[in-house]
């Protein structure tokens, strides 16, 4: 068994605003991230994957096709969005939290069969906030 992480950047918006909170209450809970106008984060993903080295090719799966798919599920739509014009976002607040579970739920809703397991995803927002979602299902054991 090996475990494969692959890396990707994307740059995106957000505000974190929940309208279950008054704005004295959302101003204390997200402090400068309460901004009206948002802010940006240079975002670094990481999708994690486990399984057999495959005795022909000697890898655990295609890293051209692992990019291809993510770019298709993720990528093209995060790069250089705001968050909460994502249709995800119209009921959760865009934290990375959050975000690290939207991406971790796209992907597995998509991953083929086939493929190794998808582990989870984190996602490092900052240099000090990292995010990991990993809802492993037991089925695919």
């Amino acid at each position: 068994m090996i475990r494969l992480t692959r890396q990707y950047k994307f740059a995106a918006s957000h505000r974190l605003h929940s309208d279950a909170l008054s704005e004295a209450d959302n101003h204390q809970t997200y402090g400068k991230c309460n901004n009206p106008f948002g802010h940006g984060h240079d975002y670094v993903l990481q999708v994690v994957t486990r399984g057999f080295v495959d005795s022909r090719t000697g890898q655990l799966l295609n890293l051209d096709g692992l990019d291809e798919f993510v770019g298709r599920i993720l990528l093209h739509e995060f790069q250089y969005c705001n968050l909460n014009d994502l249709d995800e976002f119209k009921t959760l607040v865009p934290t990375t939290e959050n975000l690290a579970l939207v991406a971790e739920r796209r992907l597995r809703d998509a991953w083929p069969k086939e493929s190794p397991e998808l582990v989870g995803v984190r996602i490092l927002e900052t240099a000090r906030n990292t995010f990991e979602s990993s809802q492993v299902r037991n089925d695919r054991r």
